[in-house]
């Protein structure tokens, strides 16, 4: 399905992604390899290493022995660098038959041609850094385009914050901002006795065509969180026990999926940020710059680790938290997930966003709170890893 516009990109991928995640839960795009994604469950639930592409889907090509969180957020990279969703490439079966995601495409053949030409550049002109991405030709677009574009010339140009590379501003420490932020939710002493979270609303996303349905967190200092999202088709589970992060459910494309790299460390920042005492201990190294979001200018700093992506934090002139970005390195370049904060209200005198909207190349979802309990016991089995989905 080709889009008319790319204003229209969000509400078809909203369908096209749930057919996707869908697909691969159900009897679509595995349905001769059911029994074998339970195996390998049941494996990775022994062992504790993630399930890998090529011992899911069977028509990987390229893209074979990486994680399945990693695959769909390469799979996100390609739909947004085209400005189209996932039927684009795969055939337009797929919207209704999920074994229809397995049929190879001219666009998909077509694909796996750019993928080694775009590794190619990035070997002979880059040292095998991924400085070329699919979007570095396309961005957003389905063709390249070639000729210049005067209009952008010469107006005033988009500016996008979420970037990795930006110049620092050294007139400001990271140190200062933390301090701001730190008092700003409700300052040291309030949250060195903030102990736990148990919360209930609301969360709606592409997984449930954007219908709410109930959820409830659960979360534990320092660095513990379970989200449980109650779907019509089952429970979602997504849990991070403090070193190891897992998603088990309807909405999982294998009955429990171990978390890894960008996606595991966007787990454990969001238990860290849920007791906002511990967000100087998140990264080693951290530098400030700034951007604008809405009509506001924030302070954007960046954590850093040796060999690790990086995380942006965006402090509003409030000091408080509003936007969190991590990015996750795929075969294809570095994918981001965008973490929006709102609603800030008082809960055991510490200020606690009540709304989050999490956007990701291939998902959006929206959390709203209506109750949150502070300070309480939170059992430890909540933590626990899921059990695998059973279909």
């Amino acid at each position: 399905m080709q889009l008319g516009s790319r204003r229209t990109f969000l509400g078809a991928t909203a369908i096209a992604v749930v057919c996707l995640l869908g697909g691969a839960t159900a009897a679509g795009l595995r349905a001769e390899a059911s029994a074998k994604a339970e195996q390998n469950a049941s494996a990775q639930n022994a062992q504790d290493t993630p399930t890998m592409t090529d011992e899911v889907f069977k028509s990987v090509v390229l893209l074979k022995g990486i994680p399945v969180d990693t695959f769909f957020d390469a799979m996100g990279m390609f739909a947004n660098a085209m400005g189209n969703d996932c039927t684009f490439c795969h055939s337009p079966q797929a919207a209704l038959d999920r074994t229809a995601f397995a049929l190879e495409t001219p666009r998909i053949r077509r694909a796996r041609q750019m993928i080694t030409m775009m590794n190619t550049i990035n070997k002979d002109f880059f040292g095998g850094r991924p400085r070329v991405t699919c979007f570095t030709c396309h961005g957003g677009n389905q063709s390249p385009r070639s000729d210049p574009n005067l209009a952008l010339q010469y107006s005033v140009p988009p500016e996008d914050p979420n970037v990795r590379d930006f110049a620092a501003d050294t007139r400001i420490s990271a140190e200062q901002v933390f301090d701001k932020y730190l008092q700003a939710v409700g300052g040291a002493e309030r949250l060195a006795g903030f102990s736990s979270i148990v919360a209930r609303g609301t969360y709606s996303g592409f997984d449930t065509a954007f219908e709410k349905v109930p959820v409830e967190i659960f979360a534990k200092a320092p660095g513990q969180y379970t989200t449980i999202v109650h779907m019509s088709g089952g429970n979602s589970v997504r849990t991070f026990d403090g070193r190891n992060g897992w998603m088990a459910g309807p909405d999982t494309p294998v009955p429990l999926m171990m978390l890894t790299a960008g996606n595991l460390d966007r787990a454990r920042l969001e238990a860290i940020l849920s007791f906002p005492a511990g967000i100087r201990q998140a990264f080693s190294r951290w530098r400030v710059g700034r951007a604008v979001l809405g009509d506001d200018e924030v302070l954007v700093v960046q954590g850093t680790d040796a060999g690790q992506p990086v995380v942006n934090l965006y402090f509003d002139p409030s000091g408080l938290l509003v936007r969190l970005v991590r990015w996750t390195q795929t075969p294809v370049g570095f994918v981001p997930t965008q973490i929006d904060y709102a609603d800030f209200r008082e809960v055991a005198g510490v200020k606690i966003p009540f709304h989050k909207t999490v956007t990701q190349t291939y998902m959006r979802m929206d959390v709203e709170l209506s109750e949150v309990q502070a300070n309480g016991a939170v059992d430890a089995a909540r933590f626990a890893k899921p059990a695998p989905f059973k279909r």
